[in-house]
């Protein structure tokens, strides 16, 4: 909450390395659904390792692990299962399976989390409740010394602090003043600060970042494990938390840390997934389809602006010549003139034009 009130407002600007992740996740994206629709044979094994490696990835992460002779039956099967930890790890592919399959009809809400919490915690006294006791994060050294690392927010407070933060996310989705990816990974940082649950944070956080990307469009996750790259980091990625909620209470933080690397994570999803599914040379119209699709996802009405914000990797120029080119097909039209004009999509989705004119 505390980060995304930080955002309330446009921030005056962003920093250069934010710009630059951006730049290539806007690349990325426009890549996406060519790298998609080129072989499905390889999609299919993809999805599979990264439901698996997800799975895994995200308990490890949090010192839950299973057999690993056991790994691919108790994710891709029905079985007995052992142990607790066979439990947490199959009910994370229960919550991961239910992002896949209905992530259009899931908003980000109170419920969704608590029924992330209660899949993963299983049959636990508090799976899906919020703590009732304080639970700070605490650092334990190898000579038995601890220090607290962060003063979550305490237990009479987080219902208070989780609707302001959901309420907050969707503003700057709905007012558009900052970049999409940028609100996700500052709901993200929010959410780890208020630490709601007695156990169980850290998987829900990565449930909920990688709902929010898919909604947002990027759907690198259903291919490459989000989660296997953030435990492949785990070092740089509590250096980052702890560097970026230092100062959260007060409204003080800099949040750009924790920011960056999930950029920075997302950005190497996307240059695994084109490695893997086999990268081709500059692919022809790339940006052009990142701007149309863009304008599927924006209201009936837009501006110029409204583009460049969500393409932060495609020039003015581009925006423009795309839109030149919209308008002679009448799929758009320009309702006003000048530096803030307005256009207005006129039929059916893009997208679907382009089905139509590729059969």
């Amino acid at each position: 909450m505390k980060t995304l009130q930080l955002f309330s407002n446009p921030p005056e600007s962003i920093p250069a390395l934010s710009a630059f992740y951006l730049a290539d996740l806007g690349e990325a994206l426009g890549k996406q659904e060519l790298f998609i629709k080129q072989s499905p044979q390889k999609l299919k094994v993809l999805r599979e390792h990264a439901l698996i490696e997800s799975a895994i990835s995200s308990n490890r992460i949090e010192g839950v692990e299973i057999d690993k002779s056991r790994v691919a039956t108790v994710i891709l099967g029905t079985p007995l299962l052992k142990d607790r930890s066979e439990e947490e790890v199959s009910g994370y592919r229960d919550a991961l399976n239910l992002i896949h399959t209905k992530k259009k009809l899931i908003s980000l809400s109170e419920e969704i989390i608590k029924k992330f919490h209660n899949l993963i915690k299983s049959d636990m006294w508090d799976s899906g409740k919020y703590k009732e006791k304080p639970g700070d994060i605490i650092q334990t050294y190898p000579d038995g010394n601890v220090r607290i690392r962060f003063k979550t927010v305490s237990p009479d407070n987080v219902d208070h602090y989780i609707k302001m933060s959901i309420k907050l996310y969707n503003q700057c989705l709905r007012e558009r003043y900052i970049h999409q990816l940028i609100a996700i990974a500052a709901y993200n940082l929010d959410f780890l600060c208020i630490h709601p649950f007695r156990d169980g944070n850290g998987r829900v956080s990565r449930l909920l970042f990688l709902l929010q990307c898919y909604q947002a469009g990027y759907k690198v996750g259903r291919y490459i494990s989000l989660e296997r790259l953030i435990e492949e980091n785990k070092e740089r990625y509590y250096e980052t938390l702890e560097l970026s909620s230092k100062g959260w209470h007060e409204g003080k933080h800099n949040p750009w840390h924790y920011i960056n690397f999930l950029m920075y994570i997302l950005k190497s999803a996307y240059k695994e997934f084109e490695e893997r599914v086999g990268k081709l040379k500059s692919p022809r119209g790339s940006k052009t389809e990142l701007v149309k699709t863009t304008i599927d996802k924006l209201p009936e009405t837009f501006s110029l602006t409204d583009l460049e914000i969500a393409c932060p990797g495609v020039s003015r120029d581009m925006i423009r010549k795309v839109l030149s080119d919209l308008k002679k097909s009448d799929l758009i039209e320009s309702i006003s003139r000048g530096p803030g004009a307005l256009w207005r999509k006129k039929v059916i989705p893009l997208k679907e034009c382009n089905k139509e004119g590729n059969n």
